[in-house]
C-alpha cells in the first residue's frame, strides 16, 4: 500500500492512500458517486459491476483521499493498453468540494499513470457534471469521440489528455 502526502496552504495536509477497489472506503465513495449520478441522470453504471481487478497493480491503481482522517474522495486508473490509462470513479464528497481535492486526486492519478508508461489518459463524465467538466478542461483535457460502445453523446462526454506535453 502506497501513501502520498502533500501539504496545502488551505489545509494542514491531504493524504492519498492506495487501496484495493473492494476496500470499504472505496466502495462507500463509489456508491455515493453512483447515487449522485442516479439523481442527476436517472441511470448510471453500477460500481459493483466493475471487477475489483480493474484497479489492481501493476495495470491499475485506486486512491482514497482523506481530509482530517475521513475518506472524502477517490479516483482510479486502469490501463486500456500499453500507452493509455483510463480514469474512473473520480469523486469528492460534497462537504469536501471547493478546496482543490479533485485536482489533487487527478494530478496524482496522472503522475502515477505517467510513471507506469502511459502517454495519454482518457475518461468519461456526464454532460451535467459541470464541476468535473471544468476541472478536466482546466487540467488540459479535450473532447474526443466516445471510446465506450453504446454511450449517449447527449449524456456522456469523453475526454483525453496527452501526458508529457
Amino acid at each position: 500500500m502506497t501513501t502520498f502526502s502533500v501539504a496545502q496552504p488551505t489545509e494542514s495536509a491531504r493524504l492519498l492512500r492506495e487501496v484495493p477497489y473492494d476496500h470499504p472506503d472505496a466502495r462507500r465513495l463509489a456508491q455515493a458517486l453512483y447515487r449522485e449520478q442516479i439523481d442527476t441522470y436517472g441511470f448510471a453504471d453500477d460500481p459493483t459491476d466493475t471487477p475489483t481487478t480493474h484497479f489492481d497493480p501493476p495495470d491499475g491503481l485506486f486512491l482514497i483521499a482523506h481530509r482530517e482522517g475521513v475518506a472524502v474522495g477517490c479516483g482510479g486508473i486502469r490501463f486500456l493498453d500499453a500507452n493509455t490509462g483510463e480514469i474512473k470513479r473520480m469523486y469528492v464528497a460534497p462537504t469536501a468540494r471547493g478546496h482543490g481535492l479533485g485536482r489533487h486526486i487527478l494530478q496524482s492519478l496522472e503522475d502515477q499513470a505517467a510513471a507506469r508508461g502511459a502517454t495519454q489518459i482518457v475518461l468519461e463524465t456526464g454532460v451535467s457534471n459541470h464541476g468535473a467538466l471544468a476541472l478536466y478542461q482546466n487540467s488540459g483535457y479535450t473532447p474526443r469521440p466516445s471510446y465506450v460502445p453504446g454511450r449517449d453523446p447527449l449524456v456522456n462526454r469523453a475526454l483525453t489528455k496527452q501526458l508529457g506535453d
